[in-house]
């Protein structure tokens, strides 16, 4: 009974359902058919581009537009969508197509998947986010149309269905490149306020989770009715969105048309959090405006969301946690609600583990490529909070380097504590308690 119950975690269940569609994914990739040459793309290609797509990050070794075909795009955007929406939610969905019953240990399983704070109305939550995603990615594709269409001709609606999910999900991929102009992104459409301002909203939205959503639907402008999370959510994203923007405003776009540095400013902000699209050539940002994107690509979207990368509320636990430290206080709190303990443990392992992390790859990949130890914490800070962006050392990076982004990657989306629950075999109980002693930090 014991080992039946350590093979049905669900821990387990979900690493492994994001590691299998990578695998298939990257199978998929490496066929002739998925690239425009109609040869065989390498598996660490193939397998980098798989991971990036599925964790919704964004970094790529390849040109998604120049180098992959229409079969090989679709096979990316598919990903993207089983990574935005997870594996545990596109499974569900599936099996509620067919009829079936949901066990209690599957609504587990989706709990755990879509952070939930509850059993109760799981099945109608996961109904609640695929509606959600869909209507959000055809609104956002047909806002966009006009503007690609008249670009690109037909292919514009192609080009607007797969920014659009791209943004959604947070994972920022484009397919703006050519052959003779790769990794462009979308730095063509800075100065164009449909998509500049399109994409910003499907990345926020998508990043401030289908929970939040929820609470936002059933209570709408009630803000005394909204769950402490939602509106701790919905402050600490303002407020990355509109302080970098401010920085960035002032600090990086001196210079420019004021309507056009506004533009970029709060483009800027928003995809370096989460989504990996850039208007702005990065490699010309100051050290220090690099040094703010590393800091905010750390911070992901929110719990239960399509982004990946360490949550909004961690960050929001760990800055209450300390105002309450600052105050002498037992402990932390929000909007007149006391942080449990656990809470606050929590984040504070799951900070410690991103830094250690983000840190030692990229000493690691520093030393591999004989490389800046600034460009690698940029590339690996984008990996582990699955946002995309790179100063442009992705593509030329030895297999090795690869593989270690591949990991960052993966465990950014999957979170690095499913990783650490799934490798035990069970949480350790004990009813007696240890004594305790005092000791002196500072």
């Amino acid at each position: 009974m014991t080992v039946y119950k350590q093979k049905r975690n669900p821990f387990r269940i979900i690493i492994l359902g994001f590691a299998g569609i990578i695998l298939a994914g990257s199978l998929l990739l490496m066929l002739p058919i998925s690239s425009m040459s109609r040869e065989w793309t390498s598996f660490t290609d193939s397998l980098f581009t798989s991971t990036s797509a599925v964790c919704v990050t964004g970094l790529v070794v390849r040109d998604t537009a120049s180098h992959w075909s229409a079969f090989g795009q679709g096979v990316i955007l598919l990903l993207i969508q089983i990574g935005g929406l997870g594996i545990i939610t596109i499974t569900a969905l599936l099996l509620m197509a067919s009829g079936r019953k949901f066990s209690l240990f599957q609504r587990s399983t989706m709990k755990e998947a879509i952070a939930a704070p509850n059993l109760g109305g799981i099945v109608r939550l996961t109904r609640f986010i695929v509606k959600a995603a869909l209507v959000f990615e055809l609104t956002g594709a047909l806002i966009m149309m006009p503007v690609f269409c008249k670009d690109y001709g037909p292919k514009g609606i192609w080009m607007a269905l797969f920014h659009s999910i791209s943004g959604f999900c947070n994972a920022g991929f484009d397919i703006m490149g050519t052959a003779s102009k790769p990794f462009v992104s979308l730095t063509a459409y800075k100065g164009n306020p449909v998509i500049c301002l399109t994409i910003p909203a499907l990345i926020i939205i998508g990043g401030i989770g289908f929970l939040t959503w929820e609470d936002l639907w059933i209570h709408r402008l009630h803000w005394k009715h909204y769950r402490m999370q939602t509106k701790v959510i919905l402050v600490t994203t303002a407020l990355l969105l509109v302080l970098p923007a401010i920085l960035f405003f002032f600090l990086e776009y001196a210079g420019i048309p004021t309507g056009e540095r506004i533009l970029s400013a709060f483009f800027q902000s928003a995809t370096t959090r989460t989504a990996g699209f850039n208007t702005t050539d990065l490699n010309r940002f100051s050290g220090a405006g690099q040094a703010l994107m590393i800091m905010l690509m750390l911070v992901g979207g929110s719990p239960g969301s399509t982004a990946g990368g360490m949550k909004t509320t961690t960050l929001a636990v760990l800055i209450g946690n300390a105002r309450g430290v600052f105050h002498r206080q037992e402990s932390g709190h929000f909007f007149g609600r006391r942080l449990e303990e656990s809470t606050i443990k929590t984040a504070s392992t799951i900070l410690m583990v991103y830094i250690v992390l983000f840190v030692s790859a990229g000493l690691t990949i520093s030393r591999i490529e004989n490389l800046p130890l600034s460009s690698c914490l940029f590339e690996t800070a984008s990996a582990m909070g699955t946002v995309g962006l790179t100063l442009g050392i992705t593509p030329f990076l030895h297999p090795a380097s690869l593989y270690i982004l591949i990991a960052l990657m993966y465990m950014g989306r999957v979170g690095v504590l499913t990783c650490i629950y799934a490798a035990l075999s069970r949480k350790s109980q004990s009813l007696s308690r240890l004594p305790q002693e005092k000791i002196m930090v500072g």
